[in-house]
């Protein structure tokens, strides 16, 4: 169960030192997005006065406040540990018509997501192709799951080439915009760089040092999440494993470094490599489906539930692959779901999408 507390009262400006003042404005913002989705959800009759809104149950933004990590753990503005869980974006150059206000009412009451990881690919049509254009667009899909009352993962999706500081620059861009924007707000994380591969561990964490400032300049508070060797395997696809992080970890405080398995294809090595990881580190498993690596093929799911339970005891958070209608076996719709307008519910969904909304809603 996600641990949903009632935020603190945030302290007044007069004579709060600055780091204060901020944390109290996004404070304020969180507490915010439960009133804007109770306002979105009170039944108004025609002809009438609306009425009262009925009382919900806080939304995860609203009860959790400003994330930060404390020790091995992503904790909310209490102090307490929380995991967070729910869903990726595919690429957004792709499956922009997935993301609708439809689609993410349905995230946020009918599958009761905390999170939504919103993919900015970097290459493969995305970014690079029209930087202002899919800034625009990631702002909106993260305004819109704030709205609801989930958090967003901001996420760099570097995958080819996979040496992220051949997109170095551009990310300096994108993660100045990013967080100029949301220097305010506690509802989101920055994930650095997708799945690296193909690079060294010291090229890896070189990179981090300089996007992780630049970030830092804008936005003090906010977790940033740092990928991994070999497509965030902790170098384990690559024949490496986790010692190459504890041994030589980032110089930098607030972080956690994430984790990404398809549960077909990622058999026991993984699994273990995933529990010895974070016995030592903080980690956030930005992305895993139940498919093999290609989120393709048939689901295996009794492998998928030692993962999550694994998860859920070590209160790791997590967003699975993808929140579209792809052909392939790990998007969760039905392919064409995202041409009309009926999201909520298991009829619109593959096996998969039944799988995972139901892991979320417990």
């Amino acid at each position: 169960m996600h641990q949903r507390p009632t935020p603190p009262t945030a302290p007044t400006a007069r004579a709060v030192p600055t780091g204060r003042r901020r944390m109290a404005r996004k404070a304020l913002l969180a507490a915010s997005a439960l009133g804007v989705v109770t306002a979105l959800m009170a039944p108004v009759r025609a002809g009438a006065a609306p009425a009262p809104a009925a009382p919900t149950a806080a939304t995860p933004l609203a009860a959790n406040g400003q994330l930060s990590v404390c020790g091995r753990q992503l904790c909310n503005a209490s102090g307490q540990a929380v995991a967070l869980n729910g869903m990726s974006t595919h690429g957004t150059q792709w499956y922009a018509q997935c993301v609708t206000d439809g689609s993410l009412d349905a995230l946020a009451q009918d599958w009761r997501s905390d999170v939504l990881r919103v993919s900015t690919y970097v290459q493969e049509g995305g970014y690079e192709t029209d930087p202002a254009g899919f800034t625009a667009r990631a702002q909106k899909f993260v305004d819109a799951a704030h709205a609801r009352g989930m958090y967003a993962v901001i996420d760099w999706h570097m995958l080819t080439p996979g040496d992220p500081n051949a997109n170095l620059a551009r990310a300096k861009t994108f993660f100045t915009a990013m967080a100029k924007k949301y220097k305010n707000h506690p509802g989101v994380l920055y994930e650095i760089a997708n799945e690296p591969s193909g690079v060294s561990w010291s090229a890896i964490k070189s990179y981090a040092e300089q996007i992780i400032p630049v970030i830092r300049a804008e936005d003090p508070d906010a977790v940033v999440l740092v990928g991994t060797r070999a497509w965030s395997s902790f170098g384990v696809s690559e024949g490496s494993d986790e010692s190459e992080v504890v041994n030589n970890p980032v110089n930098a405080s607030n972080i956690m470094y994430t984790f990404h398995f398809y549960a077909a294809s990622h058999r026991e090595e993984y699994l273990n490599t995933l529990d010895r990881a974070s016995d030592r580190l903080p980690v956030f498993v930005t992305e895993f489906g139940t498919q093999n690596y290609a989120g393709e093929g048939a689901n295996d799911f009794a492998m998928s539930q030692r993962y999550l339970d694994l998860m859920k005891r070590k209160k790791i958070s997590w967003t699975n692959w993808n929140y579209s209608d792809d052909h392939r076996s790990g998007a969760v719709f039905k392919t064409g779901t995202c041409n009309g307008s009926t999201w909520a519910g298991t009829g619109v969904l593959k096996e998969a999408g039944v799988w995972i909304r139901d892991r979320i809603r417990q």
